[in-house]
């Protein structure tokens, strides 16, 4: 039976209307961007990450892609691309790697004849909807000679871009730990991640991709 019109429109008012702001819809309902919070959901961590060092691959920029799992859950995906921007961004006044980390549809997959001209993931979503859903997530970038790094807790960032170390490589490092407050698991299939990344290895011309598994 349809209820009363007038006293609709009382209960249903402004207050009503949420508003979420930064990565916190991602916590909110993290099913409408990696599907579920159970394995399928925990594995697209990984591909989303992954997929960002693919896109560098396929824009001819890397060879060789490294996933390692690690006993304390940890997940990392290392490239030899050209590494995240670290400069501070015009519009947010953040840095480039805190913009594209922290700001939903942030990243250089938009404008087709600069960033990239193909690419795949959630386009300038995937890796802050990774950082949304870790309870711990480390980025180092290698650029300049140099290392940086920010770190993380939930999508909030711990302190500034800052310089760890000198390097002689060039690319992005990613190291995640998935929340287990989100997901009903957190534990990683590795003949799931190797049958997907086949499949990229095979897509995917001239690139390398390595996995360790340092968990047994």
């Amino acid at each position: 039976m349809v209820k009363d019109k007038k006293n609709v429109d009382k209960e249903y008012s402004a207050k009503d209307i949420q508003v979420l702001e930064g990565l916190e819809p991602v916590r909110k309902r993290p099913g409408m961007y990696i599907g579920n919070t159970s394995k399928e959901g925990l594995h697209h961590l990984i591909w989303e990450i992954v997929d960002n060092s693919i896109d560098e691959a396929i824009a001819g920029y890397c060879d060789r892609i490294e996933i390692t799992l690690y006993k304390d859950g940890f997940v990392s995906v290392e490239d030899n691309g050209r590494g995240i921007p670290v400069e501070k961004h015009e519009k947010t006044g953040k840095s480039a790697l805190e913009t594209v980390l922290t700001i939903l549809h942030a990243g250089g997959k938009f404008e087709r004849n600069k960033g990239y001209k193909v690419a795949g993931g959630l386009h300038g979503v995937g890796a802050s909807v990774v950082n949304a859903l870790s309870s711990d997530f480390v980025a180092q970038v290698y650029r300049d000679g140099n290392i940086y790094e920010q770190r993380y807790k939930i999508g909030i960032p711990q302190g500034e871009v800052k310089v760890v170390g000198k390097t002689n490589k060039i690319g992005t490092k990613i190291s995640f730990k998935a929340d287990n407050t989100i997901f009903t698991t957190t534990e990683y299939s590795l003949r799931r991640i190797l049958s997907h990344l086949r499949q990229q290895a095979y897509l995917t011309k001239q690139v390398r991709i390595i996995i360790n598994d340092f968990r047994n």
